[in-house]
């Protein structure tokens, strides 16, 4: 029997309004949660202290001759034979895109007692964004809350989430336009098919954007541990598929499995943006480590296509002298690669 259309309709918001009711029950213990692990990691994100516009004090220097007399700090002058101006620390507010897959897919947990991929996304991303914020930097979510440097970050978040009105999609949305020099972090399983994955990368890096992209997995998903007659339903409407003796699957499985984080890995890694992996059964606090440490390194040195993307450093293409205008590497960077 084929269900008509109103039907299948009252039942995707019949599901629609469990999974929100869920998700806002769950939130207050996730952003708990969040707030503890965030308190575990060091604060303050991409350190550049120096000279510029801001609120804290950076250093006295001496007065200059033709500057503003107002430049001067009297009392500092006063305990000396020389003038000085007081310069303030410099601020530059770097705005992060993370993107929390909310898909069907990934309220998959295989242990009852375990942590959802969902539950295990949510959690990082507001520690992270608390982190994020509490260093000065201003963080968003693709399409549904824009940056904010507000110390009430993680509730914005969870209100954000809970009254957004649009489908739970994998990946962000094609019309998604960061600023050249924003980083994105993008969180969820990536089960999605591999040419989606990259022209999502495609797009942002043609935007100057740079990041990480985070594949958060069940441990029963890395592993397959199934034996006999097995239905394997996808949860966002692709269909079910029959193993009659799902122990045989177990290798075929895992040369997908190895082919797919492999494509993801060549095709983020070409653009510069970062992989990794994260099982719920590893605490969350490991990835938060990950991802500080990989926001804070140097901007990686991505292959890029003269004429069609941004350098996040200099924004510029122009090929150094004798370079070939294909595939090279900015200037910024070290120079061309061929």
């Amino acid at each position: 029997m084929v269900e008509n259309r109103p039907t299948r309709e009252k039942a995707a918001i019949g599901r629609a309004q469990a999974a929100s009711q869920s998700l806002a029950a769950a939130l207050p213990r996730l952003v708990s949660t969040a707030r503890r692990i965030a308190a575990t990691v060091v604060h303050g994100l991409h350190g550049r202290a120096r000279a510029g516009r801001g609120e804290n004090f950076w250093q006295y220097r001496r007065f200059v001759s033709g500057e503003p007399a107002q430049r001067v700090d009297w009392r500092r002058s006063g305990r000396d034979d020389q003038l000085y101006v007081r310069e303030q620390e410099w601020e530059a507010a770097h705005t992060v895109w993370i993107w929390p897959d909310r898909s069907a897919s990934m309220d998959f947990v295989s242990d009852r007692n375990g942590c959802s991929k969902l539950e295990r996304g949510l959690i990082v991303t507001f520690a992270l964004a608390e982190l994020l914020v509490s260093g000065g930097e201003r963080v968003g979510i693709p399409g549904l809350l824009p940056p904010t440097a507000s110390r009430a970050v993680i509730d914005k978040m969870a209100q954000a989430m809970l009254h957004d009105p649009d489908d739970r999609v994998s990946l962000p949305p094609p019309a998604f336009s960061p600023a050249p020099g924003s980083a994105v972090v993008v969180i969820g399983d990536l089960w999605s098919p591999i040419p989606a994955i990259e022209s999502m990368l495609a797009n942002l890096s043609s935007r100057g954007a740079g990041g990480t992209l985070v594949q958060i997995v069940d441990p029963a998903e890395e592993t397959f541990p199934y034996s006999g007659h097995i239905e394997f339903v996808e949860p966002e409407g692709a269909g079910i598929v029959t193993a009659r003796r799902a122990e045989s699957w177990v290798e075929d499985y895992a040369a997908r499995l190895r082919r797919h984080r492999d494509q993801i890995r060549n095709a983020s890694s070409s653009l510069g943006f970062l992989f990794t992996t994260h099982s719920t059964v590893r605490p969350a606090s490991e990835l938060l480590f990950f991802l500080h440490a990989a926001m804070s390194r140097p901007p990686a040195a991505p292959m890029i296509h003269y004429g069609s993307a941004w350098c996040p450093a200099c924004r510029s293409l122009s090929p150094p002298p004798g370079c070939s205008p294909h595939w090279l590497r900015c200037r910024c960077y070290g120079g061309c690669s061929g």
